[in-house]
This record gives structure tokens, sequence and C-alpha cells, in this order.
């Protein structure tokens, strides 16, 4: 499989752009994927380079055969101490398109789509233990009703939690297309497939632990990345994208924004960008996925 298969990647000018990219500086990819961020970036390289993150082992045949580059196997939650291993302590630029990858969706035996009948999986890394049919069977009533509700925004997601607790005392959830026949009894009429597409990212988010590794990977971002260097981070529904906007405007990812004795804001970052930058028209319609992705650039505070 081909890179621009396995993932086709979005905003690529704008994201790149948004490094504002020095030729001899140090740079991260931290979700690698496909490679078509980290190819953009090597293009502009000269003596610099690139460190690509990603923890999912299919993304290694991707990488590209360049000495300025270094593919890294492990979840972007350990970016700092991953990059001390290489000698690394500050960078000059950290790119994250967070979210599922084109070919984790496609692949069937990972679970990750309604498309297709496979094993209830979801794991990014595949050799974690937690997976999506271990949270619907072993998880209580409760943690099921908290995850569907916060990370899908499932309606009704206390009905729904009740339904899966009842329904696996008789017959264990086992594959996708089970599951999918099972949720169609619960899902608002004419709105099936959005209904199946939000418990599918409640489960994925849930099983990775999307937002605590996000958390801590903006955290280490700030400690590594240089005076005016700069974070570009592109996100796809509306949890990923408070964190990043809150820990940009407040140097924090909740509370209220904090101020010195001169009422200068107290954040280790400012915005590049004014809001978010979004795909055209255009993009949209030659990649879909392009249409909730969410662009915020910034950069680090200081001389």
């Amino acid at each position: 499989m081909t890179s621009a298969n396995y993932h086709i990647p979005v905003m690529l000018a704008q994201c790149t752009e948004g490094l504002a990219i020095d030729p001899n500086g140090i740079y991260v990819d931290v979700t690698f994927g496909g490679g078509g961020h980290s190819r953009e970036i090597l293009k502009q390289l000269d003596k610099g380079h690139l460190y690509g993150f990603d923890q999912d082992i299919d993304a290694l045949a991707n990488a590209p055969q360049d000495e300025r580059f270094t593919f890294v196997q492990a979840n972007f939650r350990d970016i700092k101490r991953y990059l001390r291993l290489y000698g690394v302590k500050k960078v000059d630029g950290i790119l994250a398109d967070l979210g599922i990858s084109s070919h984790q969706i496609d692949v069937p035996g990972r679970g990750f789509s309604t498309r297709f009948s496979g094993e209830l999986d979801m794991r990014m890394n595949q050799s974690a233990d937690l997976s999506a049919k271990e949270v619907l069977n072993t998880y209580d009533e409760g943690k099921l009703h908290k995850i569907l509700g916060i990370y899908g925004e499932v309606k009704n997601a206390k009905t729904l939690a009740q339904a899966i607790v009842s329904e696996r005392a008789q017959t264990p959830f086992e594959t996708t297309e089970g599951f999918t026949a099972f949720l169609k009894k619960y899902a608002p009429r004419g709105k099936d497939f959005k209904y199946y597409a939000q418990v599918f990212q409640a489960l994925r988010i849930e099983v990775n632990d999307e937002m605590g590794a996000l958390e801590e990977m903006l955290l280490s971002a700030v400690e590594l990345l240089k005076p005016e260097g700069r974070l570009v981070v592109m996100s796809y529904h509306s949890l990923e994208d408070r964190l990043v906007k809150n820990l940009i405007a407040k140097g924090k990812f909740q509370g209220e924004v904090e101020k010195d004795f001169y009422g200068n804001l107290i954040r280790p970052l400012e915005p590049v960008s004014r809001g978010s930058v979004v795909a055209d028209e255009a993009e949209v319609a030659a990649n879909p996925r392009a249409r909730s992705a969410k662009l915020r650039i910034a950069k680090k505070i200081g001389k």
C-alpha cells in the first residue's frame, strides 16, 4: 500500500507553512501515519532533522529512507522521553494531525469502521491490552454512560449504557457488525450512521486514552519548543479542539485566564492563526475527511 492510499494529508500546505520551517531546524511530526506531512517537511529541510512518531506499527512501512528522518514507534504522549534518548532537548516545531488515519478505518480487522465486519478492536497500538470488545463487555453501566456521553456526545447515553449491560449478559459483543445491528434499535430515525459514528468515536477515544495522551503531548510540546518555535495542531472533534484552543489562549486546559501584576496574560504560547484554519471547498470535495478539520497554530513566547 502506498502512503497516498494509507492516508491523504489534510491541509498539507497550511500545516507546513504554519511550522515556518528553518532548513536547519529540528522538527517532530507526532502523528506520522502515511507520512504525507513528513515528506513535505523534509522537502524544506537542509541540514535539519525530522522525527516521526506513530504508535501503529503499520505506519513504519511508510517511513522514508532519508538520513534526515528518524521513525519512532511510540505514543506521542511520550515524545519528551523518546526525544531525550536521541539527545534532543529542544525543537523548532511540532506538528500533530489528530484522530484516526484512513488506513486504520479501511482495514476491517482493526474494528474502527461500521462499514465492515471485524472484531471490536479499535487499538491504535496493536500491542496494547484494552480493546473496544473489553470496554463493552466489562465496563459497568456508570462508566459506559460517562464515556458515551462525554466522548461521543450520545444523547441517550444512559439508556444505551443500560441496554449494553443487559444485552451482554445474554450475548457478549464480539464484532462491529453485531454491535452495529444492536445499535440500530437505539439510533434516532434517519440518523443511524451519525449515531454509530458517535458511539464508535467514544469507544475509540476510551480504548486509546486519546484525551489523556493529547494533554500529555501538548504539555511536553510546550517544554520542548524553543522560543518562537511553532506548534501546529489539527483536530477533528470539539473535545480535542477545546484542549488545544484553551492551552494556546489560557496556558492551561481549564479555568480562567491568569494575568501578571501588569495585566499581561500568563501563558507559554501565543496564537499565530486567528482562530482556527479550515479547509477550502475544493479540498473538502476531494477529501471529505477535511470537512471537520480545525487547524490551530501557535508559537512559544520568549526570546
